[in-house]
């Protein structure tokens, strides 16, 4: 089959949906490829590059159109592109069905078959082909970066000699894909941040990352947060009044806000109200990822930065995967490259439709002159749509307190018996043994019993540093159990021999595991 990648005609579209590195992999499939000339180039890919890497470039869209068996895009098809589909020609892009009725109608006369990449199911197997996991990964980098810019201020605080440098504070919200990618940037710029998501079950996520996640008191959030296809539920309203109160409490002490709330098929909701604008501080930052679905701020507008009167600054750009467009393609690219990967199965460049495959079925819109929008539920469970599992009941004040007498009583006990066996030993040993070895191993109890305490008061995490060479050091012990073998007794003499050899082993393996530690940080 030849694949043809068209140019983007959506104005400020900088991605191109095939990249030569893809290409090169579509063509071990046994395909052909051909692209639109010019339709790399704002991504950085030149018809040279192309051209090297085997792909045919062609002069018009027409041209590609007419010559492919099937079309790749990034953007959804424009209406004159739909009607320039033919019969089982099939196209793969972005298309929002639900928002797009008519273009559906448009693919099906003309007998076309279409892929949606936004439809891919959330199921393990067709994580290579999520491209809207893939573009909202390199949105939510992108807004960090946009908000730096535009925020006045350094994220991470700093003490230099001209004074101290706080911390931005950074609130995330929603945790999402795009949430936890701003998470990762933000927190490795150094900025304290606040994450919020309805999903109870993503808290430890966001905690692993650095961040602190926002709890509502609410038990709506530990029930009825979560929906399949690991996407966040519509909030009933007394949720949402709690979610907003959380917010007007943070909104004055937060640099930076980040909004990436977004439910299939609705309006983005509305999550950062004007009061909360009005209560943030002059030179304040949001950045609004759902902007091109109306955004959750009151106050975005959609493919425009404003400034409100009291200084904040609300970014509403729908573009940000765009802004980074060689990244972006390379990603949206490797997605597409996989998705024909599944659709050509015996890798002999044979297109093989497969509507018994539930990515295939999920992602196809339209086939063979019928829609077939939606698809049916996928048999195998969508990522995150598992119930949360439940948490484990906090115990009582009172039961805390019982289990530590509890603990404390057994604790005692045991060393009680221990103090008893270790008496009566003792007593035996001063019935039986000779005068000197008890004055021996009097020395020898008080030195157990002070290397102990010694040791067990030593933080953990110091042990293995600081045992390696304070063993080699405290093997000085080494000469009292040489001068020991001297001794006439054959008790002593023993036990003196044994002292020799497990000093010895602390002196040698002290200093290796020392050497060893040290080769670690040594450069190769």
């Amino acid at each position: 089959m030849k694949i043809g990648a068209l140019k983007e005609i959506f104005e400020g579209e900088n991605r191109v949906a095939m990249t030569p590195d893809s290409a090169l992999q579509l063509q071990k499939l046994g395909h052909v490829c051909c692209i639109e000339a010019g339709a790399g180039l704002k991504a950085g890919f030149s018809d040279a590059t192309y051209e090297a890497a085997g792909v045919e470039v062609l002069k018009t869209a027409a041209a590609v159109v007419k010559a492919a068996d099937v079309l790749v895009k990034v953007r959804g098809p424009e209406v004159k592109e739909a009607k320039a589909l033919r019969e089982g020609q099939t196209l793969i892009s972005f298309f929002w069905p639900a928002q797009n009725a008519e273009l559906l109608e448009i693919v099906k006369e003309r007998g076309a078959t279409a892929v949606a990449m936004d439809m891919v199911p959330r199921i393990s197997r067709a994580q290579k082909m999520d491209a809207l996991s893939s573009m909202a990964n390199i949105a939510g980098y992108r807004a960090v970066i946009e908000a730096g810019n535009n925020f006045g201020r350094f994220f991470t605080g700093q003490v230099t000699a001209a004074g101290k440098v706080p911390p931005a504070k950074v609130l995330i919200v929603g945790a999402g894909v795009a949430g936890l990618a701003a998470i990762g940037t933000s927190t490795s710029l150094g900025a304290i941040t606040l994450a919020f998501d309805v999903r109870p079950e993503v808290a430890e996520q966001i905690e692993s990352m650095g961040a602190e996640f926002v709890y509502l008191d609410f038990s709506e959030a530990q029930t009825d947060g979560a929906a399949t296809g690991g996407y966040a539920a519509p909030s009933s309203p007394e949720f949402r009044e709690a979610q907003l109160k959380k917010f007007r409490e943070l909104a004055p002490s937060v640099d930076i806000v980040i909004t990436t709330a977004l439910i299939p098929g609705r309006p983005a909701p509305k999550l950062w109200t004007e009061d909360m604008v009005r209560m943030m501080k002059p030179g304040s930052v949001i950045v609004d990822l759902a902007a091109e679905r109306g955004g959750n701020c009151d106050l975005t507008i959609p493919d425009e930065k404003r400034i409100t009167e009291n200084g904040v600054t609300i970014v509403g750009y729908t573009d940000f995967p765009s802004r980074m467009a060689a990244q972006a393609s390379t990603l949206y690219s490797t997605n597409i490259r996989h998705m024909l990967t599944d659709l050509t199965p015996k890798k002999d460049g044979v297109i093989v439709h497969n509507m018994e495959d539930d990515v295939i079925r999920g992602a196809t819109v339209a086939h063979q002159g019928a829609i077939t929008f939606p698809p049916p539920p996928p048999k195998i469970a969508a990522i995150a749509a598992q119930k949360p599992k439940e948490k484990v009941k906090e115990p009582t004040p009172e039961e805390r307190r019982a289990a530590e007498t509890a603990a404390f009583k057994a604790e005692t006990r045991n060393q009680v018996t221990m103090l008893a066996v270790g008496g009566a030993l003792i007593l035996l040993a001063g019935l039986f043994a000779p005068a000197s070895f008890m004055s021996h191993f009097i020395v020898f109890v008080l030195a157990c019993f002070v290397g102990f305490q010694v040791i067990w008061n030593v933080s953990h995490s110091l042990h293995t540093p600081l045992m390696a060479v304070t063993n080699a050091i405290s093997s000085i012990i080494i000469l009292g159990a040489l001068m020991q073998i001297g001794s006439g007794n054959w008790l002593v003499v023993i036990l003196g021999a044994l002292s020799v050899f497990m000093a010895g082993i602390n002196i040698f393996g002290g200093f290796m595991v020392t050497r060893r530690m040290l080769a670690m940080f040594q450069k190769s």
